[in-house]
């Protein structure tokens, strides 16, 4: 899968009755399932607790924006096909992209595509988290419209702690759905935390002991109601979607930034020592 620079991938039509590619051509790492209306994608990735790379993101991205364009879709859920939802990024998959210099925009780049993709989906989007979610397995809920969480989730905003910055609007969002100061101590601390904060957070509407059941049954219900006025009821309430969408490059420019910073080749030489990291040295 390549990604030619631009935002969404080529669409054949405005309202596409065409399979959907992630049903056509399934991605080993992602499980792909159209029924009723209801389109889950399903990371599958258990070795690495469903861990993304580049082109897994791209995957997930083209998926959601194939879904948003298809007569065939009314509902999005999108989860793990096991016991974890996402450990974020794969940190060799990582360590290998900080090391090649990149071109144009950092908000083109596969992560910020992919938080791009779910903000800018029009219909419902469900995510059902079991396990760990961490990093933008944490961001990319801030884009959800409905999330479910059972007492095995356990999340965490890491960024800060390998001397990076937030991401995904993270910074505008977080501090909206948290209010400051609960945003404030789960981006600077960058602490693991439970579903029952998640839930105080505002990430998390609901926790259950079957989210993924949940996020079927609530699936199932949007499906059979008018999606016209879904869209609509959702576009009012996204009306700073724009605003929304140009925080995710502008933070996206900042994160790039901070991915060469003396701060985060300690936060990787630490990590490959096998140590913790020592930031006393820097201002």
């Amino acid at each position: 899968l390549r990604h030619n620079g631009r935002h969404k991938p080529k669409i054949e039509s405005k309202d596409s009755t065409m399979t959907l590619r992630c049903i056509q051509q399934p991605h080993q790492h992602l499980n792909a399932k159209l029924e009723n209306g209801i389109l889950t994608l399903a990371i599958h990735r258990p070795e690495a607790k469903n861990a993304l790379y580049g082109e897994l993101y791209l995957w997930i991205a083209q998926a959601l924006d194939e879904a948003d364009q298809s007569s065939q879709v009314r509902v999005v859920i999108l989860r793990g096909a096991d016991a974890d939802f996402s450990a974020g990024n794969d940190m060799k998959d990582f360590m290998s992209f900080i090391q090649k210099p990149y071109q144009g925009k950092a908000g083109d780049q596969p992560p910020f595509v992919l938080l791009k993709s779910a903000a800018k989906l029009s219909k419902p989007l469900i995510v059902a988290v079991k396990g760990v979610a961490i990093g933008i397995g944490v961001t990319i809920l801030l884009h959800a419209d409905i999330v479910y969480a059972d007492n095995t989730a356990l999340f965490q905003i890491p960024f800060v702690s390998l001397g990076l910055s937030p991401e995904g609007a993270a910074s505008r969002l977080l501090v909206k759905q948290a209010g400051y100061h609960r945003a404030a101590e789960l981006l600077f601390t960058a602490k693991k935390f439970n579903a029952e904060i998640a839930e105080k957070a505002g990430l998390v509407n609901q926790i259950s002991d079957d989210v993924y059941a949940l996020a079927e049954q609530t699936a199932q219900q949007l499906a059979a109601l008018p999606l016209a006025s879904i869209r609509q009821s959702k576009a009012l309430m996204k009306h700073d979607l724009d605003e929304i969408v140009q925080c995710v490059d502008d933070e996206a420019e900042i994160f790039m930034q901070r991915v060469r910073s003396p701060e985060m080749k300690e936060a990787v030489q630490a990590f490959m020592e096998k140590r913790k990291p020592d930031f006393s040295q820097f201002g």
